[in-house]
């Protein structure tokens, strides 16, 4: 047990409910000088007040710092180039941009000689593993304060109740109680209203997109470049990782795109209902899909596909920093070499449809893959292949009819090739 007293707590801080009340409870529970630090990854609006809701609530520092271009280039361009889905449907926005934000605590924790960092995240979801994974990993020494994992607050209807004696300002009320996080690169829901997987999500809770049914009734093309599996542009225009992820959400939110609605299965073993707006992300894999179809060598594509599940599992489950992970992330790195060429996409209505592609590296050719006439594949050919590759299949329907006497058994052919033993003694081939 550490019993050590702790001076000065490092907070990954966001302005939100349950961080607000945790900067106090930190103050007034361990006697210590608390530092805030805020990761800008794109929340936009909600960062205006923060440093100064920080200091009023007590932080003796505050530091805000803008990791947007990092957390798409060095977080989500590496989960866009491994397809990464969890369960199929989650594109893991929130579980990518932890790592980043613990990186940079840690960060400030060693500028300031803090003796403990300290995160917002409860003792029932994900989160708190992620942190404190990525802590570990970069300090095995350093001290964890998981407040939810110790205090009295049992519940958000418990912080609201807190923050008001503390005359502490948040932004979730008993009316909508439902719990957000934002980055660049979606917007989260989950709790309150949304605990019951049966009640569909309001509308008016949505922030990135309309409505499928009040998207435009004319489809918007976008054109997504790729360079070795990174997006580069869109419509020929050069843009940063940032600035092409901000311009895909726009278009995305304006057509109903990336919106997802599930209940997954956390890592500590409970299922939870999750409500996820993930426009640009949504547009990014389905073109980098598409250019990978005409890029990527047959084998090559179903072995890296064969490994999406566990690399998905290392980002929802928080092993970012971890030594399975750094061998995955080569893996997938030398595949993506070669993956060059540029997808179109249509929006339409809540659809993200690729309707062309095309790279100067294609594997594609169209002389091997026409219909008609051709100099290049021969017809014949394909019919030693394919009694190849059922010879195994045959010879098991041999061991079958064999043991059952209704049906005549496969002999061996002066040739080598199995034949059937007809009614009359006359052998037929298969």
């Amino acid at each position: 047990m550490q019993t050590k007293r702790v001076k000065k707590i490092v907070l990954a801080y966001s302005g939100g409910l349950d961080t607000s009340v945790i900067l106090r409870w930190l103050i007034e529970t361990y006697q210590a000088e608390v530092i805030a630090f805020c990761a800008d990854l794109g929340q936009g609006e909600e960062l205006d007040e923060v440093r100064e809701k920080a200091l009023k609530t007590g932080a003796s520092k505050v530091y805000i710092k803008d990791l947007r271009e990092e957390f798409v280039r060095d977080f989500v361009f590496p989960c866009v180039k491994a397809n990464a889905v969890y369960e199929g449907r989650y594109l893991l926005g929130t579980s990518m941009a932890r790592p980043l934000i613990s990186k940079h605590q840690m960060a400030v924790a060693r500028k300031e000689g803090a003796d403990a960092v300290a995160h917002g995240a409860t003792g029932k979801g994900n989160d708190q593993v992620r942190f404190e994974l990525a802590y570990y990993a970069i300090d095995p020494h350093i001290r964890v304060i998981a407040p939810w994992r110790e205090w009295r607050l049992n519940s958000r209807t418990d912080l609201i109740a807190y923050a008001k004696r503390h005359d502490i300002p948040v932004p979730t009320t008993k009316a909508r109680p439902y719990s957000t996080d934002r980055n660049l690169f979606h917007i989260s829901f989950e709790g309150g209203v949304l605990e019951d997987p049966w009640q569909e999500p309001p509308e008016e809770m949505f922030v990135l997109s309309v409505s499928p049914e009040k998207a435009p009734d004319r489809a918007t093309y976008v054109e997504v470049e790729f360079q070795d599996g990174q997006p580069v542009a869109l419509d020929d225009k050069r843009l940063s990782p940032a600035r092409l992820l901000q311009r895909l959400n726009k278009l995305g939110g304006e057509h109903g795109i990336g919106r997802v609605d599930v209940v997954e299965n956390r890592y500590v073993g409970m299922k939870s209902r999750g409500v996820y707006e993930t426009p640009g992300g949504t547009i990014l894999h389905a073109a980098h899909r598409a250019v990978e179809s005409l890029t990527m060598d047959r084998e090559v594509m179903h072995l890296r596909d064969s490994l999406i599940p566990r690399f998905s599992e290392l980002v929802y489950y928080g092993y970012w920093f971890s030594p399975e992970m750094e061998l995955l992330m080569r893996t997938i790195e030398a595949s993506q070499q070669g993956v060059t060429g540029t997808a179109r996409v249509k929006l339409y209505k809540g659809n993200c449809e690729v309707v062309g592609r095309k790279s100067a590296v294609s594997l594609y050719d169209p002389a091997l893959a026409t219909f008609e006439a051709d100099q290049v594949y021969r017809h014949s050919d394909a019919e030693g292949f394919i009694r190849l590759n059922a010879l195994r299949l045959r010879i098991r329907a041999s061991k079958k009819q064999c043991k059952n006497p209704a049906t005549p058994p496969l002999q061996k052919g002066g040739t080598g090739g199995f034949r059937a033993l007809g009614t009359k003694g006359k052998r037929s081939g298969l």
